[in-house]
């Protein structure tokens, strides 16, 4: 859960910069707004579940395709859904009892 924490500071660092009037506030002003990213609707995560004991294993459910799982907090992912005949993934938790157990 620290590292989480760390992680989204971090993130979120530069928007408090962006705040007060700061030289990376002046430059971020003079930018022109542009689109970024794929051009089509992709990628929609719908529910997150996070292993209470190993807090870098985390599995999520993807409306787009499968469930994802990393054990290292997020910088790569595995399908582990793959061979299932279900395509979307709406709700996805751990069993409360063995949470290597993925409901």
């Amino acid at each position: 859960m620290r590292k989480l924490l760390i992680s989204l500071a971090a993130l979120l660092a530069p928007a408090f910069a962006l705040a007060v009037d700061s030289p990376l506030k002046k430059a971020a002003e003079a930018l022109p707004f542009r689109a970024l990213g794929p051009g089509l609707m992709s990628g929609r995560i719908s529910d997150l579940a996070v292993h209470p004991s190993a807090e870098g294993t985390w599995y999520v459910a993807a409306g787009s395709g499968g469930v994802w799982k990393t054990t290292n907090a997020g910088i790569t992912w595995t399908p582990i859904f793959d061979a299932q005949p279900s395509y979307s993934i709406g709700e996805i938790t751990l069993d409360p009892n063995n949470p290597d157990v993925v409901w």
